[in-house]
């Protein structure tokens, strides 16, 4: 299930360390900002399978963190998995390598990222900073245009409806204890 994600502001945090590795999910983060830009998702013909709205997301924060004398990479795992926050031991330890000589680790994803990222750097030493906050579920309709571009019309959720309530009436608080 896709989350929406907004971007957290973290140069503050991180503009004291020498290094900052950029450790993105490959869905849910790209998604988010393509939709916040109103910008297509996706462009394989042009881009591949990069976002360029994300893309110059994370050059923005590696042009921030440089004017800080910061040096940064960024590290994706670019090929979309199921579960793309319940990283495999196999890329817990792509991170693992791709992050040594590096002071923190900067995580654009969600909450489980982060802990996943923590979880594989732990006893390196390496600060690891959650970058973007879970803010809903996305709900979009994916639309395919010209040159195979993918863009997104994102719905937001009036609120989480309460077990038994989805598609319901709208239930109040004394209808609740009534209905029990």
């Amino acid at each position: 299930m896709p989350i929406f994600l907004e971007p957290a502001e973290v140069i503050g945090d991180l503009k004291e360390f020498r290094s900052v590795l950029i450790v993105s999910c490959p869905i849910c983060p790209p998604m988010c900002v393509s939709i916040q830009q109103k910008s297509p998702f996706l462009q394989p013909l042009k881009h591949g399978l990069k976002t360029p709205a994300f893309e110059d997301y994370i050059a923005s924060i590696r042009e921030a963190l440089a004017g800080h004398g910061v040096r940064s990479e960024a590290f994706t795992l670019r090929l979309p998995f199921p579960m793309m926050c319940l990283w495999t031991a196999r890329q817990r330890a792509r991170i693992l390598k791709r992050a040594q000589g590096f002071d923190a680790v900067l995580v654009l994803g969600c909450d489980s990222a982060t802990y996943t990222a923590a979880d594989a750097l732990r006893g390196t030493g390496c600060k690891v900073f959650q970058g973007m906050e879970v803010k809903t579920i996305t709900n979009a309709t994916t639309a395919l245009g010209p040159s195979a571009t993918v863009t997104l019309d994102w719905h937001p959720l009036p609120k989480t409806p309460k077990s038994g309530q989805f598609n319901g009436p709208d239930w109040g608080e004394k209808s609740q204890s009534t209905r029990r």
